[in-house]
């Protein structure tokens, strides 16, 4: 009887949860059937309803398909849409169907990539993985792999492994030693790196006195001129795409001067390394292959879902011992453990959905993906161009500047859009003067997208000329 009870127990809780898990993807279903109409930013009722939230902490449960509905009849207008073809604000990718698809499964799975012993099938994916996109990007054989949250963490890991690996050479082995009386070094970077990049230098003690920053020049790129004389103490960070012009350090000749000296280089990709798998635009990334370590996001460019942030280091060695970690209770195995290659010990299977990306786009898809990105913001550019405003930047990759005649103008410009619906934009400011900045980085945006983009662009510019008059 008790035997009968068991299993009458397990079939019922099997069903509740396949109740549960339908509920749940017909909500989903339902907010990609609005996505065309949704507008790319949530609306001011939307952000208001939001305090439906603020409740204190249930005393006793709430069933799940309670708070399943509250998420989505609350949460879900009050989200960006991404995948609506009309958000430009910031670098942040849509999601490719294929990738989510593989995401919900793994998520099903709820697997712990740490350990091969833990998820045999998340340890394989990502060793796929580590093997296609050092062929992609051409980087050497034997590159290795380390998925993290983003390119900022991965930053923070391409740099640790550096900083060690410097100091090993001068003889000093911080894993034992620690960094108390360690030699000095230095880092040489342009006044254009990300914001990230001296955050990352922080965590790891390097301070803004040791960081030597060379000037940019009017496109955001490191002038190659400006470099100051490097040495096997130096860690020499370079950027593929800034985050303002889309613009792309000149790798070959500063990579050579920095290979000569000995130093360690780190090329900051976040969304533009993968210009390396597009035939049109992998000129832009000549040289990158010289590099040490290179950190990219999968989230961006290719469009996988959130959050996939990927390091990659051409020595193995310097990166595992960078982030290691062992125990009694850790069995090494035949298989590759991620944790080897990340600060993190437990952490989701992000291979899973990246390995989807790459297979279901292929070599070939991902080349027209970046292609079609770079296309779109090309024709942003033209539409508004023809329309009177000012394009402030050679539009490289998939970023555009706009500006109107005047600072004020722009500004108010810029917020009629943000407020006005149609698209959604962020605000920047480059080259001392406030600009709009549209970063195309959805692979559901199309030609009507941009024109409706543009159209809506010329609209509030209007009604901030009007506004103001």
């Amino acid at each position: 009887m008790r035997e009968a009870n068991a299993q009458r127990n397990t079939i019922d809780q099997a069903l509740y949860q396949q109740d549960l898990y339908r509920r749940a993807l017909e909500y989903a279903c339902e907010y990609i059937a609005d996505l065309e109409d949704r507008p790319p930013y949530p609306t001011p009722e939307a952000l208001v309803n939001l305090e439906q939230f603020d409740q204190a902490l249930p005393t006793s449960p709430t069933a799940a398909s309670v708070l399943l509905a509250q998420l989505h009849n609350v949460g879900s207008p009050a989200t960006t849409a991404l995948n609506g073809g009309r958000y430009f604000g910031f670098v942040n990718g849509g999601v490719l169907p294929a990738a989510l698809a593989a995401r919900l499964l793994a998520d099903v799975w709820d697997q712990n990539a740490g350990l091969a012993v833990m998820s045999p099938i998340a340890a394989k994916l990502e060793a796929v993985c580590e093997t296609w996109l050092a062929e992609l990007f051409g980087l050497p054989e034997g590159t290795a792999l380390g998925l993290v949250s983003g390119t900022s963490a991965a930053t923070l890991c391409g740099l640790l492994a550096g900083r060690n690996a410097i100091l090993r050479r001068q003889g000093w082995d911080v894993n034992r030693q620690g960094l108390f009386g360690a030699p000095p070094l230095r880092v040489v970077m342009s006044s254009g790196a990300h914001a990230t990049v001296p955050k990352a230098l922080a965590i790891l003690g390097i301070g803004s006195d040791q960081m030597e920053l060379a000037p940019a020049d009017d496109k955001g790129r490191f002038d190659p001129l400006a470099l100051p004389p490097l040495d096997k103490r130096t860690i020499l960070i370079l950027q593929a795409g800034n985050v303002n012009s889309g613009a792309f350090d000149p790798f070959l000749p500063l990579c050579r001067a920095a290979n000569t000296a000995g130093a360690w280089i780190h090329i900051d990709g976040a969304f533009g390394l993968w210009a390396r798998a597009c035939e049109s635009k992998s000129h832009l990334t000549a040289g990158v292959e010289l590099a040490d370590s290179w950190s990219v996001d999968a989230h961006k460019t290719l469009n996988a879902p959130y959050d996939c942030g990927i390091v990659l280091c051409r020595d193995r060695g310097a990166l595992v011992s960078a982030l290691q970690a062992s125990g009694s209770y850790i069995p090494p195995g035949p298989r590759r453990d991620g944790m080897l290659t990340t600060p993190d010990m437990s952490r989701r299977a992000r291979g899973i959905e990246l390995w989807a990306a790459l297979k279901s786009l292929g070599a070939d898809g991902i080349d027209q993906l970046v292609a079609q990105l770079c296309a779109r913001a090309r024709q942003f550019s033209s539409e508004l161009e023809a329309r009177g405003f000012r394009i402030l930047n050679d539009v490289v990759f998939n970023q555009v500047l706009v500006a109107c005649e005047s600072p004020a103008l722009t500004a108010r410009t810029l917020a009629r859009i943000q407020a006005g619906g149609e698209c959604w934009c962020g605000g920047t400011e480059w080259l001392g003067e406030p600009a709009i900045r549209i970063s195309v980085c959805s692979w559901a945006t199309t030609e009507a997208h941009v024109a409706r983009a543009a159209a809506a662009f010329d609209k509030a510019r209007e009604q901030a000329r009007f506004a103001s008059a």
